[in-house]
């Protein structure tokens, strides 16, 4: 399978902390891998260690074939990283940021002029060359960060949180740009705490929780796996919601949430009807389908917000 990261045993502790307890991971080449879970599950943590910035405590892990406790400065020169934070120089244009990235790789200069209008045109910013970072959107810093990380043409793309904070059109943007790098072929893993992300560009994940893996494969499968096809979710006025007896025998299971009543079933509209029928008075139904945050409320008793 060609595993491009390959992680055994994997621990990150600070102290008496354990961030990571022992994961195992493989992420194969050519594939969009991804961590999901709240913040504090150590997706970020694990990410530091993959991208040779945080030592491993205890463990195996091998990137591109190499160990990061030897080879780290080998292994950084072939990863693009796209963290949390931009870290861009706002007192610089958006082509001066590239250029003088691909400098720090040792790549020619007329390379990374040329590199730079390139991923300003992949980016979407070419109309933007000339500007200063400081003056622009969130969403253009945000696509700037990913071009950044993308001027060595990395054998790997680590993306921590690469749309937090950014309002949906934005996000679309950004994700359109992830989805044409793995048309490419370019491997990405990423951490995210947004379902909707990883159902649209993770080919596989693992669901984190507290520093471990609680279940892994892919989106479909999680579903199919962990949860019910159907969940109806039924919104009452403050403390007006019925007992939770009253849905007992409504779903596979049923989950009583400040001011809603999830019902998972595998026919929400026969669920819905049989709500009304018993006068239970609902001010909002709806039906939906199954999401990887039912996945994780399944599996930790919290929701991938919290």
């Amino acid at each position: 399978m060609n595993a491009l990261i390959e992680a055994r045993g994997l621990t990150k502790r600070f102290g008496t902390f354990v961030a990571v307890a022992g994961i195992d991971v493989d992420v194969v080449r050519g594939e969009a891998f991804g961590f999901l879970g709240p913040n504090g599950a150590g997706k970020s943590s694990t990410m530091r260690m993959i991208g040779c910035v945080s030592p491993v405590s205890s463990g195996r892990l091998r990137v591109l074939g190499l160990d990061p406790a030897t080879d780290g400065p080998r292994i950084r020169a072939r990863l693009g990283v796209c963290p949390q934070e931009n870290w861009l120089d706002e007192e610089l244009t958006t082509r001066e940021n590239l250029v003088i990235y691909g400098r720090y790789f040792g790549l020619p200069r007329r390379r990374c002029v040329e590199r730079a209008g390139e991923l300003l045109e992949f980016t979407q910013l070419t109309e933007k060359a000339r500007a200063k970072v400081a003056d622009l959107s969130g969403g253009m810093k945000r696509r700037l960060t990913l071009a950044r990380a993308l001027v060595n043409e990395p054998d790997i793309l680590l993306l921590d949180e690469p749309t937090t904070g950014l309002d949906p059109q934005a996000r679309h943007l950004v994700w359109d740009r992830l989805f044409r790098l793995k048309q490419q072929g370019v491997t990405l893993v990423l951490t995210t705490h947004y379902m909707d992300e990883a159902e649209q560009l993770c080919d596989r994940l693992v669901v984190m929780d507290g520093g471990r893996i609680v279940a892994a494969g892919s989106p479909r499968e999680l579903v199919r796996g962990h949860s019910t096809r159907e969940v109806v979710e039924l919104r009452f006025a403050a403390d007006a919601a019925p007992p939770v007896e009253a849905f007992a025998d409504l779903g596979t299971r049923v989950e009583v949430r400040p001011e809603r009543v999830l019902l998972y079933t595998d026919d929400g509209d026969a669920a819905a009807k049989e709500v009304h029928r018993r006068g239970l008075a609902p001010a909002v139904v709806l039906v939906r389908r199954s999401t990887l945050e039912d996945v994780f409320l399944q599996l930790t008793g919290h929701t991938l917000v919290e």
